[in-house]
């Protein structure tokens, strides 16, 4: 927010079950770990999960035409490792990724495998 879809501000709660962490457009890996590390994995710790389930997009990354955000490919294994942790904590380790986005192909791809990577050695 306001990056696309438009939707995703902070005070967009849902029914209480949606927790949103909106960066600014050309944030990038520091502002991207700090509110994984201080709003979503609290917030999906204190949920309790029985499944986690990542919507694995990279349209993020500072190569993706689409994006206006400055993530790198090793951002993407940092969070899932650290959702693969959630989800060992929570659920037994029950995690589910599937691929949503990404327009960069040499982009998609190493964030793709780094994903993939940090699932393997979960």
């Amino acid at each position: 927010m306001p990056l696309y879809p438009g939707t995703g501000a902070r005070s967009e709660r849902g029914v209480g079950n949606i927790c949103n962490a909106p960066l600014a457009p050309g944030s990038g890996s520091e502002e991207f770990r700090r509110a994984m590390e201080e709003i979503v994995l609290p917030a999906i710790e204190n949920f309790r999960p029985e499944l986690v389930m990542i919507s694995a997009g990279f349209d993020a990354h500072k190569q993706d035409p689409l994006a206006a955000l400055e993530f790198e490919s090793e951002d993407y294994h940092w969070a899932t490792e650290r959702l693969c942790a959630v989800a060992e904590a929570c659920c037994g380790g029950r995690v589910v990724s599937t691929l949503e986005g990404g327009y960069d192909l040499q982009a998609l791809a190493e964030s793709a495998a780094a994903h993939m990577r940090a699932l393997l050695e979960a």
